[in-house]
């Protein structure tokens, strides 16, 4: 079970590698941000702090 974690994690590594998609000029203004990703990168790292404060406090108490 492990060896197939390993080649999934390596397979999704190398995949933008192999891809490799739409090569050439997109036309247009191509320097468009992405809007929201700060939000959810924000709201992912409460979510892992909320449960490291979670795991002290269950710690704590045992």
């Amino acid at each position: 079970m492990r060896i197939l974690n390993t080649l999934f994690i390596l397979a999704l590594f190398f995949m933008p590698a192999i891809v490799m998609a739409q090569p050439g000029d997109p036309g247009g203004d191509p320097d468009v941000p992405i809007m929201g990703i700060e939000f959810l990168l924000g709201g992912g790292a409460l979510l892992g702090v909320r449960h490291l404060i979670g795991r002290f406090k269950s710690s704590r108490k045992e």
